[in-house]
Parts: structure tokens; C-alpha cells; sequence
């Protein structure tokens, strides 16, 4: 009798024709790895389906697959000591409390069927290392631990993805500095509403103290030692086959292995491919036989930050509508690495997870957030929406995201086109959302939520094409209230623009758009310099070898500075300081800046030699990390590549163009690879192409996929004991 085994030097080794037998699988299970190392999984049945795409995800990255169940479930400490405490209590503090049956209900009928088979086969790919450590886990001295079902409902990454409580802390600290008329003319909500910060709150109490131990728990993982989107659909008016081609590329941090896992799931009831988290079952964006689909952030206002009076007496108690209620209080021990295990209260009020309490001024701030509710983890709805047909079904399954809140696009094979800004909306019918609000009385409390039809929504528009770019999506007259906050609209400007062309078009023509660099900033800019300024001329293009670029962007860095005083321009945004320059020019203010941006490029003549982009390992060793490669566009360009001081740490690392008129016409890329291995080929062969806007097919037929198959592995069953 043979238990499944790997010829195990480093998970590169498996890449021949093998067939394997292994418990958990109940019929043989084909995986084809194309050449450019995506999986696609024929499987007999759904379980059969999940546990190989959780075996193969295991193969290609368990290690970062493991540092996020860690980071999800607040495992953190076990491995990194007594620093991730604080990042462990918050994870634990959001992790889902309500009635299961709801929770996997709320995702898809089979929902946990499928976690478990998926988690299975994570824990199958780790039983068959033998307790043998790969390159990443000897290097960082610990093994990887056992899945459970309920891991993949962690709600740490829905937090990273609603961030208006940030935004409550941070305006509330700006009025107090600046003063509340100042941030609201300067920066204010979108639509227009005069602030209303609670009666008698004491903003100047709010500090960022209050979410210190929330923000380390949303940031990046990192050892000791050494988030914007686009998406557009076209109806077959505007193509040159008559039918509907979708494109999107999701913007996130840029990370090494790469945020996305791209997979092709086969089974009675599944044919799609597309991409998602890898510690996740299912695909989140891609294609099926009938419908593609893809998406933006939208932003709906999903939290809100609750300021809750203690007892003096007893700080276990808070106040709430004239009583004094008792906290729910739990206690759990953390593991710590180098240390004896740590005790943490876990405390609660009526309103959610107390995040920071402040016995100073007898009080706590506790989290209201969707992600409490049933079906709160993100993108486990798309096991249900990956199996839609048609616009209806779409509609129905697009219900069932509640975190994040995704602008979803749409198209299916006879030729519509949808969108539609799906998440669970909460109804306040007395107050904003824009500042902290006091709990005490119970006057600022959600009236329910809205319903899928209450939500923006197009279908077949007469413009004949649809696009978000996390800009401002609520259409006019639009009576209800989503959110206040909204990427600038520049982007989406830049792609009504190219779409408005009157071109017929082409996947060629989408990548073309997908890789645009042109600055609408730019030109806007360069109106306000006039004639003979030292732009003139320049086409607006933020490419890597321009010096107009450079300059460009160290102008306008120092500009909002220059034109409102040092403290409150780093809080202006730069279109803001632009009208500003339009309404009021200041030359003294462009020429400042100009001086000041000058004294920084020295050393440098091109935008390339500046702006950057590094691939760093979690672990963050030399052997494991890529780059740098210099980068074109900036925040504001379809091609965005956002990050501090001049690096690139948002954008796209996976990009699809769909066509429905062929699905082996479909182009993708995901950088800088499929694995995570650093020993295979598919660590990094994907990172040129994508530096240079290059994609590669997204085989869909058998006959596509086998054409493009460079290994084959099958799943056998076990033989049972005799």
C-alpha cells in the first residue's frame, strides 16, 4: 500500500507525467499545468474539484498561504514573538461570532462542502512533506500548520478592504488642527454635504492612537531582518466580432508570490477560469461557459466607529440608552515565539469589537462593521456567482457579497453587457458616517440594509459600454446613501476617453488601454503654466524614459505645499490644489515648487530612473526577492502604479481581457508568476512581461489547453485496505 509521495528536493521537482494515489480522493482528478504554470483541474465531482485546487495552490504557495491563515486567525505571534501580539488580538477580536449554518449558507449552498474539501487538500500537500521544510520555512525555522474549514472565513482582509473608519479618525484630527471649515472646502464629501460631526463629541480626544493596533493588523507581514482598480465591458457595437469583450485589472499591493492565483476548475456543474486569493477557494474574477465577470472596489461606507462610555466604577461596564450594560468579555491565550504564551481579553459592546480603550476619559472605541454579519469574508460569494448564466442568475448571486463592496461587470455569450456595485450598504438615517459617533444613546444606530435593487445598477446601456475605476459610480438623481469617499475620477475619464475613440475594437486594442500612461493631470497642468513653461511640448505620457515625467512629478509633488503651507498640503489632494491654481494663480507657489523639485532630481534625468518597483519576500532575502524594475504612469494613470515616495506598491499584478466572441482568444498575466516556489520557472517567469505590458493566452478549451500543457499530474484514489 503507497501513501501519496513527492520525490522532494524542492517543489520544482514535480514536473513530470505522474499519476499519484492519495486519501480524499474519491475519482481520479487531472491537473494540466500550462506554460505558463496556471493549473486547469478535470475532476469527476465537486470535492474532488476543491481538494486538488487546494493540493495544487498548497504545492505552488503554501508558505504564503500559511503566513495568511496565520495573519487571518491571529497565529502570528507563534512565529514572529511578542511584536504581533496586538495584530493577533485585533484578528481574533473581527473573526466571525454568529450562527455557522448562516455564515456558509450566505456564500453558497455547498459553500462548506467546498472549504472543506479545499482545506483537505492544503492539509494533504503538507501530510505528504513528511515533516520536511521547504527553502521559505527552513529559512524562517517553523513548519506550516493544519487548515480548518473556518479559516477561509477570516475577516482580517475585509478590514484592509473598508477603511472608512480610518477616514472618521483622520477628519476628525484634521478639523481639530485645521479647523472644520478649512478640511471642508478643502476636502470635502462626495456628494456635497455640509459635516456633521456629533453634538458635543470632543474631537480633539480622537487621536491615531485609537486604531494603532488596527492599522498594524491591515498591514503587510514582515520578519525581522533584511489597494485601486479598472475594469470596462463593451457590447458587440463596439467590437470588431460583434460580441462583448471585458476587461479588468484589479489593483492591490504588488507582493511576491503575487496576490492572485490563477485556475481553471473542470467538474459536473463548473467550468470557469479566472483568479483569486490564493488561500480561497473558487475563482473571483474570469469566465464560465455562458457569462465573464470582474471587478472594482466601490467603497460603500461599511464601518463605523463607536465611542462608548465606561463606568468608573467598573470599566467592564458602558452605558447604553441610561443603563450601565456588561461587556461580553473572552479570553485567549496566544502562542509567542520566544516567549511565554500571552492572555488577551477579547471585549465587546452592543455596537461590535472594542479596538482601543482609553480609561483616561473612561471610555472605549468599538468597530460597527458589515463584516459581522453572516457571509462577511471576502470573495467567498463567487462560489455561487461563477456558476451563473445569465443576468438574472448574476443579479441574484451578486446579492450575496458583503465585503468588500465590488463594482461587478458583466457579459455573457448572447451578447449583454451589466453592472452592478454589489455589498451590503448599511442605512443611516440620521447621521453621515464621516466622524466617529458616541454610542451612549442610541441615536446613531443602522436602520437595516440596503437591498440588491436599491443598489447602482445598469443593464445593456445605450452608451453601449459600462467602466469603473473606483470613481464616483452613483448615478444622478440617485436618492441613497453608499458612501462620501472616492477614488479621483481620472482614470475612469482616461477610459471614457480611449472607449469614445469610435474605433472598433479588438483584445489588442484593450491592452493597449490596460498599459495607457497618458496624465489627464498633466495636461491639466500644463494649462495653468501657459506657453514657454518647461513642459511645453510634452505629450502628457509618464513613461520611463521621459524627462518631462520627472520633472512633472517632482513639480507637482512640491506643489500642494507651495500653494497651502507644508502641514495642510500634505493632507490637500493634488486635483484639489489644481483648482485651486485655476481659480487663484499663484506663480510664486508653481516657481517654489519648481526650485524645490529641481534640488530632488539631481542624479537623475529620466522618470524611470526614479520611480520603481521592488518584489520583496515576506522573508525579505535576497535569493527570494526581484526587481527593481522602473515603472511608468503614476497614481492617476489606467495603468496606475501607486506608492510612497516614488515607488510602486499598488496596481495590477493580474490583468484579463475576455472575449466573448472566442474564450481561446482571452489574454491574461499575473506577475511575477504562478508559484511560489522559488526553485520553479513559474517564480518569476511571468515579471518581464509584465514590466513591459506583454500577456499570454488564458487557454479555455480542452483542445486550447492541451495544446498548451507542459505537465500533467493525476489524483488517484487511494486502493482500498484489504
Amino acid at each position: 500500500m503507497r501513501s501519496f509521495r513527492i520525490l522532494f528536493c524542492s517543489l520544482a521537482l514535480l514536473r513530470t507525467l505522474s499519476a499519484e494515489h492519495m486519501e480524499g480522493v474519491k475519482q481520479p482528478v487531472q491537473i494540466l499545468r500550462d506554460r505558463w504554470g496556471v493549473p486547469h483541474i478535470y475532476a469527476s465531482n465537486t470535492e474532488d474539484l476543491f481538494f486538488a485546487q487546494g493540493f495544487i495552490t498548497a504545492r505552488d504557495r503554501l508558505f504564503q498561504i500559511d503566513l495568511w491563515r496565520r495573519t487571518g486567525t491571529g497565529k502570528l505571534a507563534e512565529v514572529l514573538g511578542p511584536s504581533a501580539i496586538p495584530r493577533d488580538r485585533i484578528a481574533r477580536l473581527v473573526r466571525y461570532r454568529g450562527n455557522w449554518d448562516e455564515e456558509w449558507k450566505s456564500y453558497s449552498p455547498d459553500a462548506k462542502l467546498i472549504a472543506t474539501a479545499f482545506t483537505d487538500g492544503i492539509n494533504s500537500f503538507i501530510k505528504s512533506l513528511g515533516g520536511r521544510r521547504t527553502l521559505e520555512f527552513a529559512i524562517a525555522k517553523y513548519d506550516p500548520g493544519v487548515w480548518e474549514p473556518e479559516d477561509v472565513t477570516a475577516r482580517v482582509a475585509g478590514l484592509l478592504m473598508t477603511r472608512n473608519m480610518g477616514s472618521e479618525v483622520q477628519r476628525s484630527i484634521d478639523v481639530t488642527k485645521f479647523g472644520i471649515d478649512k478640511i471642508q472646502e478643502l476636502m470635502p464629501p462626495e456628494p456635497f454635504r455640509m459635516f456633521d460631526p456629533p453634538k458635543g463629541l470632543d474631537l480633539a480626544s480622537i487621536t491615531s492612537e485609537v486604531i494603532r493596533d488596527y492599522t498594524a493588523a491591515t498591514g503587510p507581514v514582515t520578519f525581522p531582518g533584511e489597494q485601486g482598480s479598472n475594469n470596462w465591458v463593451v457590447d458587440g457595437t463596439m467590437t470588431m466580432s460583434g460580441m462583448p469583450i471585458l476587461a479588468n485589472d484589479p489593483h492591490r499591493p504588488i507582493q511576491l508570490p503575487s496576490l492572485r492565483k490563477t485556475v481553471h476548475l473542470v467538474a459536473p456543474g463548473w467550468n470557469v477560469i479566472g483568479a483569486g486569493e490564493p488561500a480561497l477557494p473558487g475563482v473571483a474574477l474570469g469566465h464560465n461557459d455562458n457569462i465573464a465577470f470582474g471587478f472594482t472596489i466601490v467603497g460603500i461606507d461599511q464601518q463605523d466607529l463607536y465611542i462608548e462610555s465606561t463606568n468608573p466604577a467598573n470599566p467592564n461596564e458602558y452605558r447604553y440608552k441610561g443603563e450601565w450594560k456588561k461587556m461580553e468579555i473572552e479570553r485567549q491565550e496566544i502562542a509567542v515565539k520566544g516567549a511565554k504564551p500571552s492572555t488577551v481579553e477579547l471585549r465587546y459592546t452592543i455596537h461590535g469589537a472594542v479596538l482601543h480603550e482609553d480609561p483616561a476619559h473612561n471610555r472605549v472605541y468599538a468597530l460597527r462593521w458589515v463584516g459581522s454579519e453572516p457571509g462577511g469574508a471576502g470573495y467567498l460569494p463567487a462560489l455561487a456567482l461563477a456558476r451563473a448564466s445569465n443576468w438574472d442568475e448574476f443579479k441574484k448571486e451578486a446579492a450575496r457579497y458583503k465585503v468588500p463592496s465590488e463594482n461587478i461587470n458583466y457579459a455573457d455569450k448572447a451578447g449583454n453587457i451589466g453592472w452592478i456595485a454589489a455589498g451590503l450598504s448599511p442605512v443611516r438615517k440620521n447621521w453621515s458616517g464621516l466622524f466617529p459617533v458616541p454610542g451612549e444613546n442610541g441615536e446613531y444606530e443602522w436602520s437595516g440594509f440596503l437591498g440588491v435593487d436599491d443598489l447602482p445598477q445598469s443593464f445593456n446601456p445605450s452608451r453601449h459600454f459600462i467602466a469603473t475605476a473606483n470613481h464616483n459610480i452613483l448615478p444622478q438623481g440617485y436618492s441613497k446613501q453608499l458612501s462620501y469617499e472616492w477614488a479621483q475620477p481620472d482614470r475612469y475619464r482616461r477610459i471614457v476617453e480611449m472607449l469614445s475613440s469610435g474605433k472598433k475594437f479588438e483584445v489588442q486594442d484593450f491592452e493597449t488601454m490596460q498599459q495607457d500612461v497618458t496624465s489627464l493631470n498633466a495636461h491639466r497642468f500644463m494649462s495653468i503654466l501657459g506657453k514657454d513653461s518647461p513642459l511645453s511640448g510634452w505629450d502628457g505620457k509618464l513613461r520611463i524614459d521621459s524627462p518631462q515625467a520627472l520633472l512633472y512629478e517632482e513639480w507637482v509633488t512640491a506643489l500642494p505645499s507651495a500653494v497651502f503651507g507644508p502641514e495642510l498640503g500634505a493632507r490637500v489632494p493634488l486635483q484639489r490644489t489644481l483648482a485651486e491654481l485655476e481659480s487663484h494663480p499663484n506663480p510664486d507657489a508653481l516657481q517654489q515648487a519648481l526650485k524645490t523639485a529641481r534640488s530632488k532630481m539631481v542624479g537623475m534625468t529620466v522618470w524611470g530612473d526614479l520611480h520603481k518597483v521592488y518584489f520583496r519576500h515576506p522573508l525579505n532575502k535576497d535569493q527570494l526577492n526581484r526587481g527593481p524594475l522602473s515603472r511608468p504612469g503614476d497614481a492617476n494613470t489606467v495603468n496606475a502604479t501607486s506608492g510612497p515616495k516614488f515607488y510602486q506598491t499598488a496596481g495590477a499584478s493580474y490583468r484579463q481581457i475576455i472575449d466573448l466572441a472566442d474564450w481561446d482568444r482571452s489574454m491574461m498575466t499575473n506577475v511575477p508568476g504562478e508559484s511560489g516556489d522559488p526553485a520553479s520557472k513559474h517564480y518569476d517567469d511571468l515579471l518581464q512581461d509584465w514590466a513591459w505590458g506583454q500577456y499570454h493566452a488564458m487557454p479555455f478549451t480542452r483542445k486550447a489547453v492541451e495544446a498548451a500543457t507542459e505537465e500533467k499530474l493525476v489524483l488517484m484514489p487511494r486502493p482500498s485496505r484489504k
